[in-house]
């Protein structure tokens, strides 16, 4: 335990996710050896990033205006929506350059363990977009894990019924991997989505 201010530092750093106490210690003490401009120009980007980011109003993605980038963007196919759980995966998909469609950033994926309904995600704002009849197919792009399986699971049952295309990206074994250290989830779900050896 250090005195005062320098454990207050210590402590603040250890709340940052991937941050454990001794990479919050060590990255404080680079602080206090740092040029105080260089510490001042990381402050102020701290306090910037606070004031001037949003969330965009169509989508929930982060922006720097009322709507995002990729909102704004005509090229953009305005009938597909790729759903996502948080913003870092719309930055995951667009660096494939695959994608051309638009998102929506749920904010989270349902988990009662922590207290995460659905009633606490963007779904509500979701199926306002979906009411002009402008979307004609829906891309879930969840996590592969429980809670991504259930909130894929619970969009599929509210989706269905508007008659939309929903799909779900297709997941398996990952290039350069080995058999062996597939768990059974993803060996299952390789298999499920086999195709033609000769495409």
């Amino acid at each position: 335990m250090y005195e005062g201010v320098v454990q207050d530092l210590i402590d603040e750093l250890g709340r940052l996710p991937g941050v454990g106490p001794k990479s919050a210690q060590r990255i404080a003490f680079h602080l206090l050896q740092a040029d105080p401009t260089d510490v001042r120009r990381l402050a102020d980007a701290l306090v910037e990033v606070t004031v001037k980011v949003k969330f965009c109003r169509i989508c929930f993605n982060v922006s720097s205006e009322e709507e995002c980038r990729i909102c704004r963007d005509t090229r953009r196919d305005a009938s597909v929506i790729c759903i996502v759980e948080e913003y870092k995966d719309v930055v995951a998909i667009e660096r494939t350059r695959e994608f051309k469609g638009r998102y929506h950033v749920l904010g989270g994926a349902i988990s009662p363990i922590d207290g995460i309904g659905p009633e606490q995600l963007h779904i509500r704002e979701l199926m306002v977009r979906l009411a002009d009849g402008v979307v004609t197919e829906v891309i879930l792009a969840t996590d592969p894990n429980l809670e991504g399986e259930a909130t894929a699971t619970y969009l599929t049952r509210m989706l269905k019924p508007l008659g939309l295309r929903v799909t779900r990206l297709a997941s398996g074994l990952p290039v350069g991997g080995d058999l062996e250290y597939a768990d059974e989830v993803t060996l299952g779900r390789a298999f499920v989505g086999r195709r033609s050896a000769d495409d």
